[in-house]
């Protein structure tokens, strides 16, 4: 195998909407609560456009990347609360460049990555590679619904269903305005081993995974979440294990 998931968190891009809505002079809280407002009265949601997502943090799971680390899970995010987020763009673009895996995700293709290119239009970022050549790339909650109109099952819901360990997430303005780094992270991360679970469980569905090897997995997934939990802020990679 040679996978990436992946997950990112957002919270609204102020400058941008200071610059759209001709906010400026308010402070971060009520810029953000205008712009919701004002997207909330034209479209009857306060979910803010795709363009005005800002990413505060990048969550990964590699599993078997290359030769020198067959049969390795890592869990991990990029970057810190000093990564600004070129930098953290860049991260993510140079993993996909240089490793060229199967990238995974949970609404990958109607969210994450379109807010990630438009965050590499807006800061300027060279990816000649990811447009002519993408990577493999599954989107798992677009896999299951189809093309029906239906938006596919939310995360937490479909890993409860089966079986696995499943937290709601707090919000991730709130926890940006705490300055709450460590949270949003992990939050992601926790998001990100849903998604990998989900994901072995697809290609057991879809015939690419025997029982057998669904489990080897499970037991290589579990070996790794123990080992990393013993590392200093991963506790709640051990909870996780423990709820599982």
């Amino acid at each position: 195998m040679n996978v990436l998931v992946f997950k990112i968190e957002t919270i609204p891009d102020i400058e941008g909407g200071k610059a759209i809505f001709d906010l400026q002079g308010l402070d971060d809280k009520s810029t953000v609560k205008a712009m919701m407002h004002i997207h909330q009265q034209k479209t009857g949601s306060d979910f803010l456009p795709l363009h005005l997502h800002k990413v505060v943090a990048i969550s990964v799971l590699y599993r078997g990347m290359g030769d020198d680390m067959d049969n390795m899970v890592t869990v991990k995010s990029l970057g810190d609360e000093k990564t600004t987020e070129t930098e953290l763009l860049n991260l993510f673009f140079d993993e996909m460049d240089t490793r060229k895996p199967e990238v995974v995700s949970w609404n990958g293709a109607n969210f994450y990555l379109p807010v990630l290119r438009y965050r590499a239009l807006k800061h300027s970022i060279t990816l000649p590679h990811h447009w002519r050549e993408d990577p493999y790339f599954s989107d798992i909650k677009g896999l299951m619904a189809g093309n029906f109109p239906d938006p596919g099952a939310p995360l937490n819901q479909l890993a409860k269903l089966l079986g696995f360990p499943s937290v709601e997430a707090k919000n991730t303005w709130d926890e940006y305005q705490a300055r709450n780094w460590k949270g949003i992270q992990d939050n992601c991360e926790l998001d990100v081993l849903k998604s990998y679970l989900i994901y072995l469980r697809y290609l057991l569905m879809d015939g690419q995974m025997t029982q057998e090897v669904l489990e080897q997995e499970f037991t290589l997934l579990r070996d790794a979440l123990e080992s990393q939990a013993n590392n200093k802020g991963r506790k709640h990679l051990g909870d996780f294990l423990k709820a599982w």
